[in-house]
């Protein structure tokens, strides 16, 4: 705490005062009879002017104030020793910005004016650093019940999967669908021991902080203590002092007294003693000093006594004037200069402490929400190149082609060996019975069951007619069809208003892997042949679903454009709820035209959608989710588009789902002329 960087307005206005004045009176001289300034300090306006800002006052110099060098040797005497120390340095730098940390001088003010600013600070510190250790705790209790999680289903998909490669177990499809929903176990089990590792370290990083601050208020409260005891010794300094200038003065009055012949009168001298002591213990000590007023009236004893009581008079005067100039001066530097020097320390230390665990928490919500998204996006991938989910994986199981050729195997493992039931074949005489027609054929009675589905499957050749539809841009799509919306939107759209609207989680939950492969491949080929209102699609509408949004994910430009993206992106950020729809209106006008038509028609289907939400339990949050990185797309490292949320996208995901929901929310405002609604 150095001395620079401190200005009194106090100060100046004494040094800085017209000397010619006759009421103008130099601080720090003693004038008895002038009402003292020293109280006027603790509510002086010096306090708006301790903030050490670059538009604060000049540093003050040492010229500044006459009482400034009389109290050296008091700054001297009391070392300040704080040592503060960046407890957040242990905080990365690139995430450091989500707490931004700042400190009124306003507060600071109200503090140097209140008289219990010091102890409600420290009262302050020691409540910020219980909330502080228990934050700590908690994510120390959390990274072990993280930790035991994620080891204990870690351990448990592992060895079921060494136990049943061991096992006689069923084969097939099944245990690829096995094998693969435990290696989904074990992903989500690392994601979860990786979570508790930096549980432990936000727990660490709090405790360490949590201990630093403690040190700076101890050290804090000491100083305070020291200065506060310092200025309390000069205050009862300047008691004695006054008393025994009273008695002093007393003394001399009743010696004049005397000298003049005048009768003495306790209570006259009582009245005209203001001082701390009452007149009778006055009267008495200076009876034991020296007796005056027992000894004769010699005129040369009387002289003797007033030049003695007058040298003491004086003495006792200029210890007076000394005690009162140090008192004042201390109690002006206490006031002016170290108070709000020790509360800024302080409120720095409260702030620190506030500070780093509101970031560590916001950290923590950061990771958790993180976590609960890997485990969601682990167990329903949004797009197919990132995998299979586990309910997919479990549906690929075909339990009748894996019986199928588990009994081919079986009956040829053991068709040499000679069974112990009874005989099938034997001579009529012996009464057997001729082999039925329908027995020898009946497992190839059962296959074409089977295979002509498969067969009238593989029979239907859709012819290509070469104009495609994945993967070919928007405007190029509609200038070709000489339509004003895409023929795949309105189509799938329509079957999924007609058969879909209700449906429990819809455009959340996936369809099956082969249906959507060949819907695909059939839309691309012959769109207008292809007829949606079919059982073959109305069964599971999941699979119309998932293939409208591969089409999304794959348009070489998303909906929502490379040039715009990241304009989208800057509006989404903006807090205030009304900016944030006028912004992301302005982008969405920005648009061409065919992405306009397009994104307006399908958030009308979207917001049907939301308005079904009781059924579907799909409400405009949910549905922003889905649909953020699908209309956004995802930009790569070397700038290419890629279908699903990896690499540099995913930071920007929260803000692509909060900007297609602020779009749903102000659907009407957005999109509807007043013109239409009439209508």
């Amino acid at each position: 705490m150095g001395d620079d960087g401190y200005s009194s307005s106090v100060w100046e206005s004494t040094d800085h005062s017209d000397p010619s004045n006759p009421g103008h009176t130099p601080y720090g001289v003693f004038q008895p009879g002038i009402p003292s300034p020293i109280h006027e300090s603790v509510t002086s306006p010096a306090l708006t002017s301790v903030p050490l800002k670059p538009s604060s006052p000049p540093p003050r110099s040492s010229s500044d104030s006459l009482a400034r060098s009389s109290t050296s040797k008091w700054r001297d005497s009391i070392p300040i020793t704080v040592e503060r120390k960046d407890t957040l340095s242990t905080i990365p730098d690139d995430t450091a910005s989500l707490v931004e940390p700042s400190f009124d001088e306003n507060v600071l003010r109200a503090l140097c004016e209140l008289d219990c600013g010091v102890p409600l600070l420290l009262d302050r510190i020691k409540q910020s650093m219980v909330s502080c250790r228990e934050a700590s705790v908690f994510f120390k209790k959390r990274a072990v019940l993280e930790e035991e999680y994620g080891k204990g289903l870690q351990k448990l998909a592992r060895n079921t999967s060494e136990v049943y490669s061991m096992n006689d177990g069923k084969a097939g499809s099944f245990v690829h669908a096995w094998q693969s929903s435990m290696k989904v176990h074990e992903a989500m089990a690392e994601n979860r021991i990786r979570f508790a590792q930096r549980l432990n370290e936000m727990s660490d990083e709090l405790a360490s902080l949590a201990k630093e601050v403690d040190k700076n208020r101890k050290q804090t409260k000491e100083l305070a203590s020291r200065y506060e005891r310092a200025l309390q010794e000069a205050e009862m300094n300047l008691e004695k002092s006054k008393a025994r200038l009273d008695v002093s003065s007393e003394e001399l009055e009743r010696v004049l007294l005397q000298k003049e012949g005048e009768s003495f009168n306790e209570s006259a001298v009582q009245a005209k003693s203001p001082g701390v002591l009452g007149g009778k213990r006055a009267l008495g000590k200076a009876v034991a000093k020296g007796g005056l007023l027992l000894k004769g009236k010699n005129p040369g004893n009387i002289l003797r006594q007033e030049d003695d009581i007058r040298s003491r008079v004086s003495n006792a005067s200029d210890t007076y004037r000394k005690a009162f100039t140090d008192t004042q001066t201390m109690r002006q530097e206490y006031f002016n200069f170290q108070l709000p020097r020790i509360l800024r320390a302080l409120k720095e230390c409260a702030d620190e402490i506030d500070l780093g665990t509101q970031y560590h928490l916001t950290r923590y919500a950061f990771l958790f929400e993180s976590i609960v998204l890997s485990d969601g996006s682990t167990l329903v991938p949004v797009s197919p190149d990132e995998g299979v989910g586990l309910k997919p994986l479990i549906e690929s199981i075909d339990n009748r082609a894996d019986f199928k050729i588990y009994m081919q195997n079986y009956a040829y493992a053991r068709g040499g060996v000679p069974t112990r039931g009874p005989r099938r074949d034997g001579p009529a005489e012996e009464g057997f019975l001729p082999p039925l027609p329908t027995i020898g054929v009946g497992y190839a009675a059962v296959q074409p069951s089977h295979t002509p589905t498969n067969g009238a499957n593989a029979q239907i050749q859709i012819p290509d007619r070469g104009r495609p539809t994945f993967g070919v841009d928007l405007a190029e799509q509609m200038a070709r069809d000489h339509v004003e919306l895409p023929s795949i939107l309105e189509k799938c759209c329509g079957v999924i208003e007609r058969y879909g609207l209700y449906s429990q989680g819809i455009y959340r939950i996936s369809g099956m892997a082969r249906k959507v492969s060949l819907l695909k491949e059939r839309l691309d080929k012959d769109l207008e042949s292809v007829n949606l209102d079919s059982d073959e699609w109305t069964s599971d509408i999941n699979n119309v679903t998932s293939v409208l949004k591969l089409w999304f994910r794959e348009l070489p430009d998303p909906l929502l454009t490379l040039n715009l993206h990241q304009g989208f992106i800057d509006a989404a950020k903006i807090e205030n709820d009304r900016l944030r729809h006028i912004r992301l209106h302005e982008r969405v006008n920005d648009l061409p035209d065919p992405n306009y038509a397009t994104l307006k028609y399908f958030m009308g289907h979207l917001y049907k959608i939301s308005q079904c939400e009781a059924d579907n339990s799909m409400s405009i949050q949910n549905l922003a989710i889905v649909f953020g990185p699908t209309l956004f797309g995802q930009i790569s490292g070397n700038g290419s588009i890629s279908g699903h949320a990896n690499g540099g996208g995913m930071a920007d995901a929260a803000f692509q789902s909060k900007a297609i929901e602020t779009i749903l929310e102000h659907y009407t405002d957005i999109f509807v002329d007043e013109t239409e609604v009439g209508a």
